[in-house]
């Protein structure tokens, strides 16, 4: 039997030992669609982002207000129809998403709730990373959005897009993932959201459709390893590559734009039940 990392945190160790057993050996050249960066032990919140840059020789620039969490929408390949269909509004943040602000409410089921403040106790608080409050937040509350960049030293070509986002009020962390599109084995293309963990990352690989409202939906329900979906990676003692497909655990996000506001709604479900819900206001910065 494979075993993960000695000399962690025991219960990072055993979700990773869970992985390893419940789910599959891959090789890196075999599913290039899936992979990304991975954290490292004692690297937390946006340090990964040092380290990453140091590991690859790249240069950060903060703050980007250039760049988003897509360089073009053409990126995504939809057809001539859907592309058409959607609001300016949309594509303007998902190509310039440094330039809006955010303002978030969150609502739980409170089924899930126990089960959130247990993932936040055990890691979440500690790693800074999927750091969502535990709380239904039905006021609205700022969110300090960043993009942070990583380019190529030589071509000053961008290889990494990380979405920084902060609670305005407390600098506490919400996120930080590196944004990209990923082409899976169907040949659909996907956004993919990468979090790093230690020794590995949670990966969610999101399909885009447009509704004939202009609506514009990224979903993660799949059925299989290869499919949109959530994804456990990881790193074991010997160097080898696992990764655990969760089917039961899906996130949608819709987003539109009425009357000149952008409004985001974010719901994550586990066995078909809804475990909570985000909603964002989206406004651009002055």
């Amino acid at each position: 039997m494979n075993f993960a990392q000695p000399f962690q945190k025991f219960q990072d160790w055993i979700t990773q030992q869970w992985v390893i057993i419940s789910g599959k050996q891959i090789a890196p050249e075999d599913a290039s669609w899936l992979m990304g960066p991975f954290g490292k032990l004692g690297f937390i919140a946006d340090d990964f982002v040092k380290k990453l840059a140091e590991d690859e020789n790249l240069i950060i620039e903060r703050n980007s207000t250039s760049h988003g969490l897509v360089s073009s929408f053409e990126e995504l390949e939809l057809s001539e129809e859907s592309y058409a269909l959607l609001s300016e509004d949309v594509k303007d943040f998902y190509e310039k998403t440094g330039q809006y602000n955010l303002n978030l409410r969150v609502t739980w089921n409170p089924l899930f709730r126990i089960l959130g403040k247990l993932v936040n106790t055990l890691f979440s608080r500690r790693i800074k990373q999927l750091n969502v409050p535990t709380d239904s937040l039905e006021n609205s509350n700022e969110i300090t959005s960043e993009i942070i960049t990583l380019r190529e030293s030589n071509s000053q070509e961008v290889k990494y897009v990380i979405w920084y986002r902060t609670f305005g009020s407390s600098g506490k962390v919400l996120y930080s993932g590196i944004y990209s599109t990923c082409t899976l084995p169907s040949r659909k293309t996907c956004v993919k959201a990468v979090f790093p963990l230690p020794n590995g990352n949670a990966t969610v690989i999101m399909s885009p459709t447009v509704e004939e409202d202009g609506e514009f939906i990224l979903n993660s329900s799949g059925r299989r390893f290869g499919d949109p979906g959530f994804y456990f990676l990881l790193v074991d003692s010997k160097d080898q590559y696992w990764s655990r497909y969760i089917r039961s655990f899906r996130d949608k996000l819709t987003i539109n734009s009425r009357g000149g506001k952008i409004l985001a709604k974010q719901t994550l479900s586990l066995w078909h039940l809804r475990v909570l819900t985000f909603h964002y206001n989206i406004q651009i910065k002055n």
